[in-house]
């Protein structure tokens, strides 16, 4: 397992991070999540994402339960706050009294004392980012969480986050988008500003919900128990978008591509995300062990330019560049 710095921070992370949206608590049982964690930490990886929201807060303790016993020093745990955690007014965004409030939760659920990561979830635009800020602030002078970060913010997002983050003397680090081969929106606008501002990309849907591992074929159902036939935890909903014929059908053509290099298709589009030197890890989830292990496998290669040139030629026509598709839920009526 390689490791890298987030932002201009001295943390440094393992490359190929768990995560647990959908699996933890809603598509797969307790013992075989344990399962996953326990592969992912044998694997070498030493930092894992989740949230509060994740099956209404299962996920955190199914996190915490599987982590439990590691020694708190040698792994890195990221939440996040934002999406509602109950049927109360106050029970979402990002208010002084949902993020106070929120941390104390997770850190229950999780059973530890501190985060390494607490990021807002999304940007939350009915609250004053100076009032959002200053809550994120007094989180880590309490020693409840070491660094701050975001999720799917635009680029001027970030940069009057990170003003204020300046201002208030706190590490805001990093962003987590959606990112793959395939939903390259981040490219345009996110990846250069971040840059600039000393933020990396924790990327999630590096295989863009299964489908870059190739098991979606064009013309047929999807196979049985895959993420598409999940309606309870809401796979299928997530991974529609990209079940067309032509998708699938582009996708099939990257497996030579991933046979000359000795990848499966999944251990590919892993590797292709972390090409991209502005991100930091690229966030895997599994509903078994083995894919941890194949995932890993990631970690550590090198892509020379004729590749990528013959993955992005392929996927060019089917992938999603525009940046306008970076957005936070607008205000409730």
């Amino acid at each position: 397992m390689e490791f890298r710095h987030l932002g201009r921070s001295g943390l440094k992370i393992s490359e190929i991070t768990y995560g647990n949206w959908i699996t933890h608590g809603g598509q797969v049982e307790a013992d075989a999540a344990t399962a996953c964690v326990r592969a992912a930490l044998d694997a070498g990886i030493t930092t894992f994402d989740t949230a509060d929201a994740y099956a209404g807060g299962r996920a955190e303790q199914v996190l915490g339960k599987a982590l439990a016993g590691e020694s708190r020093s040698s792994i890195e745990i990221f939440s996040k706050v934002y999406f509602p955690t109950g049927s109360g007014p106050n029970d979402r965004g990002l208010s002084r009294k949902h993020i106070v409030e929120s941390i104390e939760g997770s850190l229950r659920r999780l059973g530890t004392d501190h985060l390494d990561l607490y990021q807002a979830h999304r940007y939350d635009h009915e609250t004053p980012l100076e009032e959002t800020m200053q809550a994120f602030a007094d989180v880590v002078r309490s020693g409840k969480a070491l660094y701050i970060g975001v999720s799917e913010w635009r680029a001027e997002e970030l940069r009057a986050a990170k003003a204020l983050a300046d201002e208030l003397k706190v590490p805001l680090v990093s962003n987590q988008p959606q990112y793959s081969a395939l939903y390259r929106v981040p490219e345009a606008e996110v990846i250069p500003t971040s840059r600039e501002l000393g933020i990396s990309q924790v990327v999630f849907s590096p295989i863009a919900q299964g489908i870059l591992t190739g098991k979606y074929l064009p013309g047929q159902p999807p196979p049985e128990g895959s993420r598409a036939t999940d309606e309870k935890a809401g796979g299928a909903q997530f991974i529609s978008r990209w079940m067309r014929d032509d998708v699938l059908e582009r996708v099939q053509q990257l497996k030579p591509i991933a046979d000359d290099l000795g990848l499966s298709m999944a251990a590919l589009a892993v590797a292709w995300v972390l090409q991209e030197e502005n991100v930091a890890a690229a966030i895997i989830g599994a509903s078994r062990p083995e894919q941890v292990t194949d995932n890993v496998k990631a970690s550590g290669v090198r892509l020379d330019d004729d590749v990528r040139a013959r993955i992005d030629e392929v996927l060019a026509p089917v992938a999603q560049t525009d940046p306008a598709l970076t957005r936070s839920p607008q205000p409730r009526p």
